[in-house]
This record gives C-alpha cells, structure tokens and sequence, in this order.
C-alpha cells in the first residue's frame, strides 16, 4: 500500500508541476515561467474575468474597481524564489506607473501571514487577493497566467491585453504597458 501511495504521490506530482508552453517544470509542483511574454492585438482581446475577492490585510477587491484603467495583475506566492527576485520590480513599476492600478494575486498559500510578510518585506503596497487554490486564475480563458509567478495586463476596455509567464522587470513591464496603451 505505501508503495502504491508513494507512485500515486509521484504522478500527482508529475501532474501539477509539468512543463507547459512558455514555462518549466520547476521540480516543486508548480510550472516556473521562462519570461516570455505576448501582447494580444486589439482585434483579437477578450474580456478579462472580473476579479474580486479578500486581501490579505483583510479589505475587499475588484478589477472592476479599476475600470476605465490599465490594470497589472500578477500571480505570485511568499514560497516563489523567483517572485521575491521580482518584487523590487513590480513595486518599481507601480511607482513609475502610477496611473496604472496593480493587483497581485497570492495563490497556493495556505495562511496569509507568510504573505503579509513577504508584502512588507518587498514595500509591496498594491492590493492582492487571497487565493489559496487559484480559482481566480482559472477564469482566464484567453492567456492564462499558468506559471508563478505570471502577469496579465488588462487594457482600459477590461481585455487581456497581454502576459508575462515568469519574472518580469519594471522596464519590460512599462514598455508592455505601452504598448498595450498604443494598441499595438
């Protein structure tokens, strides 16, 4: 029986932490992106979920907050070696973008405490959701944000505008948003 447990454990693993397009099999039962990323073209944007739900420091939190904004979304968690080598930079970027609205979502996490102090270490002062079994990312039908961490833009008309699957830094990240903002 224990062997059977222990093969079972190991394809559950294999299962969740496969490689996908864009991303590597991180060997810790998540997908770790390779910072690639794509921009959608206008013509071809779908509406983006409406995301909503509890922060980690206890408020409320909607994209539709947001409308009429471009809005960076990024998936993140405390445990994500590469999530802590990008924090510095996505605080950066909502500093230089300040017309921009972040919000991050915390998933695969199961107490909000490592969280809370992973944003206080980082500055991080945008807004994230609590999402312990990523139910939020699963309404992304167009790009969805499959690596951790990954980031969605969301142009001013609510449409999946483009993704970065991985790390991304504050002046990639700008010239995306730019982009988004000049349609291309």
């Amino acid at each position: 029986m224990k062997r059977l447990v222990a093969v079972f454990a190991m394809l559950l693993l294999t299962a969740c932490s496969g490689a996908s397009e864009g991303g590597e099999s991180s060997g810790a039962g998540f997908v770790a992106g390779d910072g690639t990323f794509t921009i959608v073209p206008v013509e071809h944007r779908v509406a983006a979920p409406i995301l909503s739900g509890p922060t980690l420091d206890g408020g409320e939190v909607s994209t539709a907050d947001f409308a009429g904004q471009v809005i960076v979304v990024n998936v993140w968690g405390s445990w994500c070696a590469p999530c802590r080598a990008e924090a510095p930079e996505l605080v950066k970027a909502s500093q230089e973008l300040a017309d921009v609205a972040f919000l991050g979502i915390n998933t695969k996490e199961n107490d909000e405490a490592p969280a809370l102090a992973f944003e206080r270490a980082f500055g991080v002062e945008y807004p994230s959701i609590f999402d312990p079994d990523g139910r939020l990312l699963l309404g992304f039908d167009q790009l969805p944000p499959k690596a951790i961490p990954s980031t969605v833009v969301i142009d001013e008309e609510g449409r999946v505008a483009a993704r970065v699957l991985g790390s991304v830094d504050a002046g990639t990240l700008k010239g995306i948003v730019e982009d988004v903002r000049a349609g291309s």
